[in-house]
């Protein structure tokens, strides 16, 4: 079973666990299929709004997809919770990918 396929099983036997959905994404962005890792980046966000790092990553793939303005978004997004949490550093690394889109 491949590393895709088996946490794709994680997933389906634990829907709300957000650090095995994380993995999901993070491996879908890696083997290029960035739809399937939006949808998972988002899915970790609905389940836990403060997985700060879903949000830099999902803002990563998004630029990938050529959606500059949705990518804008995730880190804006980010960024609110992180200054919420007291996260500076994934704060800093999201305000830096942001201030790269200009």
């Amino acid at each position: 079973m491949s590393r895709l396929e088996s946490l794709k099983s994680l997933v389906a036997q634990d829907p709300n666990n957000s650090f095995v959905r994380y993995g999901l994404a993070m491996e879908y962005a890696k083997e290029a299929q960035y739809d399937e890792a939006v949808k998972e980046f988002e899915a970790v966000l609905e389940g836990n709004s403060q997985y700060a790092a879903a949000y830099y990553h999902g803002g990563q793939t998004l630029e990938k997809m050529g959606k500059i303005e949705d990518a804008r978004s995730m880190y804006e997004r980010g960024i609110k919770v992180t200054m919420q949490t007291g996260d500076l550093h994934t704060r800093s690394e999201l305000q830096a990918a942001l201030d790269i889109l200009g």
